[in-house]
């Protein structure tokens, strides 16, 4: 971490940005006074979500109570108009989840998560051949006869990137292959893990099926047991073993109908009235097979700990709002709902932490042409922190993906996802996968960036 300068204390750069920038200029602490607090508010919400609620499902009581312990810690921080907003959404919850290959080899198990939205087997399973495909596009192309009755096993293998940009493409056999696999017939589907480990541990994540399909059993396995199923395949394949290859699956997931989610608001009152607010967004929601440490537990407090920061240091001119959504996991729930209660209000620009805890290695705007020197102002902020400027247009995330799409301006400051995919929506999902020292300097980037958006004027953002 050669780029991260040990002695600097994230709310000391806070203070030293917020009292030297030429936009404004605020009474703050110095650097060593702040230093000397030696608080860390974003390490202290992580440990905090992890260690006293853990896992937190859409929907759930644990959900519900991470809101309410949401509440009381940003009360406790300082934040203003602290609060709760409920909505409903449609609620899924896991049952048995067992497999097997049966045939042609000696019967062995497999490691295996329910997709979110997952169909059903019956009690007793549910055995078929299976149908290989190596990517998304096989199973996209393939004749219906290829896949009716049995069960689809989609094999891609993620590779890291520091940009997570795999994702997208490898995603795909989760976001839509289920659906794709029903509606050729199927009896259900299977999917190597979109994860990029070597571990026993499948990685969960949501599916949806297009109206007037009907769910079928989906089902991820972890990346060494996609090896083995590969294996055997290869084997009867090369005609040394009589297939076919044969699974049995046991997946009781149900739709329980709706239940209360809710999003957790507060905000630092700016001094101008009259300015648009800067929101920060992060999801309080998690998979359920570990304690979603880096997703997103780090995320909300990298953004509370930056506002917390600057808010510290003096008031803003634009008020802070922060996010933490809920029900992100299962369909961006959270984002939707904040959209219909806010939509209408303009925001000055949108920004959300939501890929683990690694170092913020890029920068990247979606701003107006007015705020050219705004943006040379944070690029050089952060460029001391091994920060670079990217020249690909900013999205802001998927809590404020709707604002954007409708026309608010977004600044993304990219995280090193490079081994983010090991860990994401498994059961390794916890508090010792986050490195403080990297935590750390995302605080320091984000509080950068942020004292200079919320102190911005209107002829640069809107």
């Amino acid at each position: 971490m050669k780029n991260i300068p040990a002695p600097v204390r994230v709310a000391g750069l806070a203070a030293a940005i917020l009292s030297t920038s030429s936009v404004f200029a605020l009474q703050a602490p110095t650097a060593a006074e702040l230093a000397q607090q030696g608080d860390d508010p974003a390490w202290e919400i992580t440990e905090g979500l992890t260690t006293e609620i853990g896992p937190r499902p859409a929907g759930s009581d644990r959900e519900a109570a991470a809101r309410k312990w949401a509440v009381a810690k940003l009360k406790a921080m300082g934040f203003a108009n602290v609060r709760e907003e409920p909505y409903q959404m449609p609620v899924w919850q896991r049952g048995e989840e067992k497999a097997w290959l049966t045939a042609p080899f000696v019967p062995q198990s497999l490691t295996i998560t329910a997709l979110g939205n997952s169909g059903a087997t019956s009690p007793a399973g549910l055995e078929s051949e299976v149908a290989y495909f190596s990517g998304f596009d096989a199973l996209a192309a393939a004749p219906d006869s290829a896949v009716k009755g049995k069960i689809v096993f989609i094999d891609n293998q993620m590779e890291p990137t520091q940009d997570g940009s795999g994702y997208g493409l490898y995603g795909r056999g989760r976001f839509v292959g289920p659906n794709v696999a029903a509606k050729k017939g199927a009896a259900a589907i299977v999917i190597r893990s979109i994860g990029t480990d070597d571990h026993r541990n499948p990685h969960a994540g949501v599916t949806n099926f297009e109206d007037g399909v009907t769910p079928i059993p989906a089902g991820a396995i972890s990346n060494p047991d996609a090896d083995q199923l590969v294996r055997q395949w290869q084997r009867i394949r090369a005609g040394g073993t009589k297939g076919p290859l044969k699974l049995k699956l046991l997946l009781t997931p149900e739709a329980i109908g709706e239940r209360t989610s809710g999003n957790v608001i507060a905000e630092v009152p700016g001094r101008d009235a009259d300015a648009s607010p800067v929101i920060v967004a992060c999801h309080l929601d998690s998979w359920d097979l570990g304690t979603g440490a880096i997703d997103d537990a780090a995320g909300c407090g990298i953004v509370a700990a930056a506002a917390r920061h600057v808010m510290s240091a003096g008031q803003p001119r634009r008020t802070i709002r922060i996010l933490w959504a809920g029900a992100e996991e299962v369909g961006v729930f959270g984002g939707k709902a904040y959209f219909d209660a806010h939509g209408k209000e303009k925001h000055a620009v949108a920004l959300e932490s939501d890929f683990g805890a690694d170092r913020v290695w890029r920068v990247q705007f979606k701003l107006p042409e007015s705020a050219a020197d705004l943006e040379k102002r944070v690029s050089a902020a952060v460029a001391p922190f091994g920060v670079v400027t990217g020249h690909d247009e900013a999205h802001g995330g998927a809590d404020v993906g709707a604002l954007v799409e409708a026309g608010t301006p977004a600044v993304d400051l990219g995280q090193d996802g490079t081994r983010y995919f090991d860990v994401h929506h498994t059961p390794d999902d916890t508090l010792d996968k986050v490195d403080p020292a990297q935590l750390r300097q995302n605080v320091t980037v984000w509080a950068a960036t942020l004292a200079i958006l919320a102190n911005s004027s209107d002829s640069e953002l809107p």
